[in-house]
């Protein structure tokens, strides 16, 4: 997984600081997507009447310490978690938030079933004979474990409710609405939406500066920013990048829709990557969002997105 369980020279890091919406009762703690070690995505809190829900718990240390201090923060346990989908810079704190909030149940797909069995087993198996490497440096070391730890860890990656269709989930007054896209980002992603301040969070259905496409069924994808398209919100939270309006979910969907077309086609590969740089232009913030997107696309055009024999894989669900 490139950039899933990529390893970089890891450089200390500040805690993300968190943002409190004009809504009240949601505060994002930013993810970041750095040069120098592998991403966290984004986390956010819904605040009820009685405890917090957390959906995603990133990667590293420092953004699940951002979690718990505004937990204390607010004076309320975490009494759930959700993972949008199993991917460690969305789950990988789990075991961190529940060594602190112990009866906090977890709702996600069971696609980390299979993942925890196939890709993720394969994925531990690799990582290990590195840690046996004696020339790996002390920050790829620190990365590498943080990997093996969250996949060895199963107990806090298996839902305590799963998520199998929509469903609610009570928060105070009101409920969580959750989701779930079948064969899209991963084999089961799961998306919720705040009918009470029309926010949704989209998890990595919805990535600045280009989707994440590892283990992605990109025809489903499309399907899923269909559903989320029929949502009346407002404010949408993306599993990486800063929050967008309705209309820039409008321009994203355009984008990738003109992306999948393109990598479908007989087009050159540098081609569809211009055409997404330009599509979703203004949803990229800085030199360093182009960039990132030329990297990835570069990568998954070819390796993802035209391997017929991987779409065939992922899509099988």
């Amino acid at each position: 997984m490139r950039w899933i369980l990529a390893l970089a020279i890891m450089a200390a890091a500040p805690a993300p600081a968190a943002e409190t919406s004009r809504a009240g009762r949601i505060t994002l703690i930013p993810g970041a997507f750095p040069a120098d070690r592998a991403p966290d995505g984004n986390s956010v809190i819904f605040e009820g009447d009685h405890g917090l829900v957390v959906v995603d718990t990133g990667r590293h240390k420092e953004h699940q310490a951002a979690i718990l201090d505004r937990a204390r923060a607010l004076g309320k346990p975490i009494v759930a978690i959700v993972n949008t989908h199993w991917h460690h810079d969305h789950s990988g704190g789990n075991q961190e938030i529940r060594a602190v909030y112990p009866d906090a149940k977890l709702y996600t797909s069971n696609a980390v079933r299979a993942a925890l069995d196939g890709f993720l087993a394969s994925e531990l198996a690799n990582a290990r004979k590195r840690l046996a490497d004696p020339a790996m440096t002390e920050a790829a070391r620190t990365e590498t474990q943080l990997a093996v730890d969250a996949i060895e860890d199963r107990k806090d990656l298996l839902p305590d409710v799963p998520v199998t269709g929509r469903m609610r989930l009570p928060l105070g007054k009101g409920a969580l609405e959750l989701h779930l896209a079948r064969n899209a980002a991963t084999g089961g992603d799961t998306w919720l939406y705040d009918p009470a301040t029309r926010t949704l969070v989209a998890g990595d259905l919805v990535v600045i500066p280009a989707p994440f496409f590892d283990t992605a069924c990109a025809e489903g994808w499309r399907t899923a920013l269909g559903d989320i398209a029929k949502i009346g919100f407002v404010r949408l939270i993306p599993g990486h990048g800063p929050e967008l309006s309705h209309a820039d979910f409008d321009l994203y969907r355009l984008a990738y829709d003109r992306l999948l077309d393109c990598a479908e086609g007989p087009e050159a590969k540098q081609s569809c990557i211009d055409g997404w740089q330009r599509d979703a232009g203004i949803l990229l913030h800085t030199a360093k969002d182009h960039r990132d997107a030329q990297e990835l696309l570069d990568y998954y055009l070819d390796r993802i997105l035209r391997d017929r024999g991987k779409q065939a894989a992922f899509c099988a669900g």
